[in-house]
């Protein structure tokens, strides 16, 4: 059986400001990258189908990709091949207004002899409404869960330290959504709500081994990681073979879903271990003891 021993970190080697430089760097550079997207484009992220409205159809054909582009008037948003099934495709058409017609897309579809296999379509307005429920349900659960937090610790440093580190976790993997071009969906929305979830865990798992016990501040430390890099290495493990299964076998959705929490989970081990970290040394050696 193979056993997985966490490495012991020599924190004393570092200080604070080295400890924290690199996950703050980063999420410079993922706000900018967001910044950028949103000047570029209107939306901090690209949205899909469902926040926007729009078609997709499922069909099967012999024709490549480019002659079933070339099928339709509608410009195509994406063609995905169903790995699963041979010669099925799923097509997507992004609505541009609100004549975007699915009965003539399907009606074209079939003209150019492609068998329709599903269809399912959304309007611009129950997209705009999508958005902003999806919208409201994230900051709900941020708000939510600052809160908890704060009532949980009642002191400043080690409250925003959870709420950084999530916020990190969050930002992270929406700038790197922007650069791999995946886009917002029901599905990675769900998988950013995920995040919250998972980076809070690890977040309180290490203050309260660092605050709430006794002990050395490195041990406790050491005793935190060894539960929470398990843990997270766990999940990002199924997580890479849930995306990697996916993809094989074309099952929409999962992949983008499976690679947001890869991106959160591995930001989530260094925002952890590095700025948290960071910030709880300072305030149980500076701010405390002042």
């Amino acid at each position: 059986m193979v056993e997985f021993e966490v490495p012991k970190v020599d924190y004393t080697r570092y200080s604070n400001r080295q400890l924290a430089a690199v996950p703050l760097g980063v999420l410079a550079v993922a706000l900018l990258i967001i910044a950028g997207w949103f000047v570029m484009t209107g939306a901090p992220v690209t949205p899909g189908i469902a926040f926007t409205g729009g078609t997709e159809l499922q069909i099967q054909t012999t024709d490549s990709p480019a002659q079933i582009e070339a099928t339709f008037d509608t410009p195509v948003e994406s063609i995905q091949p169903i790995r699963s099934s041979d010669n099925s495709y799923i097509v997507t058409f992004q609505a541009s207004g609100e004549d975007t017609s699915a009965g003539a897309i399907e009606q074209q579809a079939r003209d150019a002899g492609y068998t329709v296999q599903s269809s399912q379509s959304r309007s611009p307005s129950f997209g705009a409404e999508t958005q902003r429920l999806a919208l409201i349900g994230i900051l709900i659960a941020f708000g939510g869960m600052s809160a908890i937090v704060f009532l949980l610790f009642r002191s400043f440093v080690p409250s925003i330290a959870v709420v950084l580190s999530a916020f990190s976790d969050i930002v992270i993997p929406i700038a790197l959504m922007n650069i791999f071009g995946i886009k917002l969906s029901l599905g990675t929305v769900a998988a950013l709500l995920m995040l919250i979830g998972y980076s809070v865990d690890s977040d309180l798992l290490l203050n309260n081994h660092i605050l709430r016990r006794s002990g050395d501040f490195y041990e406790s430390t050491y005793r935190a990681m060894r539960t929470g890099v398990t843990m997270t290495l766990t999940s990002l493990a199924a997580m890479t073979v849930m995306t990697i299964t996916a993809f094989l076998f074309g099952i929409p959705l999962l992949p983008s879903i499976g690679i947001v929490l890869v991106f959160g989970l591995t930001a989530d081990l260094m925002n952890t271990y590095m700025l948290n970290l960071s910030l709880l040394r300072w305030y149980k050696f500076e701010g405390v003891a002042r």
